[in-house]
């Protein structure tokens, strides 16, 4: 199954006015603008960094690779949380997370050139915070390592905030 051609990720159900992250933001043109799915027990999401995403030639730059942990995570905690409640992804009120603790730990380089996978595992789920595990791979090896730990978002962010 190609999970990013049969199914919506859970950022298209992010509502407008909170859609605009430049990891994962769908309204931001000039964001990665990752998807994260399920895919059995676990998240995935996939992305494959530009040659202006260095560090040093042929690697990926660390930052990039946070910031992917980091909404793939956020990503990761709605997902768990609308399947804690049995709920359906466009049901009301949504649910949508920001990151309150972020740790990643580089295993190795990441090279560029290739596709990057980022699977989550859910650690726990308690009221309105999740955590998870995230890891990314390149050619089939674990290179990064993070923790994401995710809260729902307040209810003051969502009210009329404008980019300037």
């Amino acid at each position: 199954m190609n999970l990013k051609t049969t199914i919506k990720p859970i950022q298209n159900y992010y509502p407008d006015d909170v859609a605009h992250c430049y990891g994962c933001g769908r309204l931001n043109e000039q964001g990665h603008q990752i998807k994260s799915y399920w895919d059995g027990g676990e998240t995935v999401s996939y992305f494959t960094p530009k040659d202006y995403h260095t560090a040093i030639p042929g690697y990926v730059y660390g930052g990039l690779l946070a910031s992917l942990i980091d909404c793939h995570g956020t990503g990761t905690a709605a997902l768990a949380s609308y399947r804690a409640e049995n709920r359906e992804f466009d049901s009301q009120p949504p649910l949508r997370f920001v990151t309150a603790s972020l740790q990643v730990d580089y295993l190795k380089p990441t090279p560029l050139g290739v596709e990057l996978e980022l699977r989550g595992k859910i650690v726990e789920i308690k009221g309105r915070k999740v955590i998870s595990e995230i890891t990314v791979t390149a050619n089939g090896e674990i290179t990064v390592r993070g923790k994401v730990v995710a809260v729902q978002m307040p209810e003051s962010f969502k009210s009329n905030n404008t980019i300037k």
